[in-house]
């Protein structure tokens, strides 16, 4: 046989695959169809993605995410930015008691984890960082070995 160009034997199996006979469905695959069909028409809206959801509802959590990312956003900002918090806090505090003094807890314990973070040496951190990072690769190392050795020889 000669060698044939990649052309001639791309026309050659394409010649080929059309001689051969067209494979036939399998008599059930059309009540499975429409049985898959007919089970997905019954998993409820929440159940399904979110393109899925009625319009009101889209509506109402991307206010609601909005809302709590708008919060979570300026809180940090007051708290980085080192704005006067005592105004907001006495204005929150008339109203919400127990909620002003959780924030002070907080600002207590950031305050704390800063202080403690900034008397840890760096090279202690970083190798603290890297052990991590080694025990993860470790970790998902032998978890593909283990899947190789258990699941994909079967």
């Amino acid at each position: 046989m000669n060698k044939m160009t990649p052309e001639e034997l791309e026309k050659f199996i394409h010649q080929q695959l059309r001689g051969l006979p067209s494979r036939r469905a399998p008599r059930t695959l059309e009540s499975r169809v429409l049985a898959a069909i007919e089970q997905r028409a019954l998993i409820p809206w929440y159940h399904q993605s979110w393109s899925h959801w009625p319009a009101a509802v889209r509506s109402l959590f991307l206010v609601l995410a909005t809302t709590v990312t708008s919060a979570v956003i300026g809180g940090f900002y007051v708290g980085f930015t080192g704005a006067s918090t005592s105004s907001i806090v006495v204005a929150a505090g008339q109203k919400l008691g127990l909620l002003a003094k959780a924030y002070h807890v907080a600002l207590w314990i950031v305050d704390l984890c800063t202080q403690m973070v900034g008397r840890i040496p760096s090279l202690w951190l970083y190798g603290g960082l890297t052990a991590i990072a080694l025990c993860y690769a470790t970790f998902f190392g032998l978890g593909a070995a283990a899947y190789r050795t258990l699941y994909r020889n079967n």
